[in-house]
C-alpha cells in the first residue's frame, strides 16, 4: 500500500490498533484545546496566563492544520470532504486563529473574541471518534422522514391547541391577547417546559391544559421509538468504521463492495494491486 492508503486507513478508521490511537491522540487534543478556550475566557486567567495560553492556542492550531492538510491529500475526492459536515467542522476549528491576524486594533476586540469561541466546534469532531457515533448517525438519517412527519403533526397540533385556548381565555384572560401568544402557551405547556408565565384562569380552560399537559408526555415517548428502531436496524447490519477511499463516508457493512453514498469500489485499488501479484506469481 502506498503513503497515501495507509494514511487514510490511519486517520479515517479506527479498526486498526494505528487508528484507534490517532483518534485517542486525536480526542485528547482536542479536550485540551477546548479547555485552552475556556481557561481563556476567564478574565482572571487571561490576566495572568493570556500570553501562554495564546501560544497553546497557536500550536493546537498548527496541529489540525496539518491533519486537516492531511485529510485532504489522503482522500481520493479532497472537495468531498471539504463540503461535508466534518470537513466544514475541521475547517471552522482552525479559521478563527487565522482570521484573528487579519483583524488587529482595540475596535475589533470584539469580533476576535466572537471568532475565538467559534473554536469550540472542535468539541463536535470527537463524534467521529466514538465507536457508535455512526449508527446513531444511520438511525437519525433513516428516521428522518417519520420524525418530519411526526414534528409537522406537533406543530399542527399546537396551532390548533393555542386557537383554542385563545377562544376560551382571550376575553377573559389578558395574558392570552393573540393567537400567536397562545400557541406559544401551547409549545411550552406540550413540551412540558411551563415557564408559568402565561396561564389559564377559566376552568374550561385548564381542563384543555391538564389534557395537552397528559398528551406531551406521550409526544416525547414518539421520537425516541422512531430513532430507536432504526437503531436497532443499523446495529444489525454491523456498521464499522470502513471508509471509502472516495468521498470518506463511514459505516459499511462488513460484506460491502461499495460505498453506499458514492458507489465506489471499496478498497478497488488494493483488490486490483492483489490481483496483480496473483497473476504475476502465476
Amino acid at each position: 500500500m502506498t503513503l497515501r492508503d495507509k494514511l487514510r486507513i490511519i486517520i479515517f478508521e479506527a479498526d486498526t490498533k494505528a487508528g484507534r490511537r490517532f483518534d485517542v491522540s486525536l480526542i485528547v487534543l482536542i479536550l485540551l484545546s477546548v479547555l485552552t478556550v475556556m481557561l481563556d475566557s476567564v478574565p482572571q486567567i487571561n490576566a495572568e496566563y493570556g500570553q501562554q495560553l495564546y501560544y497553546v492556542e497557536w500550536f493546537f492550531t498548527a496541529l489540525f492544520t496539518v491533519e486537516y492538510l492531511i485529510r485532504l491529500w489522503c482522500i481520493e475526492h479532497s472537495w468531498n470532504y471539504a463540503r461535508s459536515f466534518y470537513g466544514i467542522v475541521d475547517l471552522l476549528s482552525v479559521l478563527p486563529t487565522y482570521i484573528s491576524l487579519w483583524l488587529p486594533g482595540a475596535q475589533f476586540f470584539l469580533a476576535i473574541r466572537v471568532l475565538r469561541v467559534l473554536r469550540v466546534f472542535r468539541v463536535l469532531r470527537m463524534v467521529r471518534y466514538v465507536g457508535e457515533a455512526e449508527l446513531i448517525t444511520q438511525a437519525l438519517a433513516a428516521s428522518r422522514r417519520k420524525i418530519i412527519v411526526f414534528i409537522a403533526s406537533v406543530l399542527a397540533l399546537m396551532v390548533i391547541f393555542g386557537s383554542l385556548m385563545y377562544v376560551i381565555e382571550g376575553g377573559s384572560n389578558p395574558a392570552f391577547a393573540s393567537i400567536p401568544h397562545s400557541i406559544y402557551w401551547a409549545v411550552t405547556t406540550m413540551t412540558t417546559v411551563g415557564y408559568g408565565d402565561i396561564t389559564p384562569t377559566t376552568p374550561l380552560g385548564q381542563s384543555l391544559a391538564s389534557f395537552i399537559m397528559i398528551m406531551g408526555y406521550g409526544i416525547i415517548a414518539v421520537p425516541t421509538g422512531i430513532v430507536t428502531l432504526e437503531l436497532n436496524e443499523a446495529n444489525r447490519r454491523q456498521a464499522n468504521t470502513r471508509t471509502c477511499s472516495d468521498c470518506a463516508a463511514e459505516g459499511h457493512s462488513r460484506e460491502a463492495s461499495y460505498c453506499w453514498r458514492c458507489g465506489a469500489a471499496l478498497y478497488q485499488r488494493s483488490r486490483d494491486r492483489e490481483s496483480e501479484r496473483a497473476d504475476a506469481a502465476d
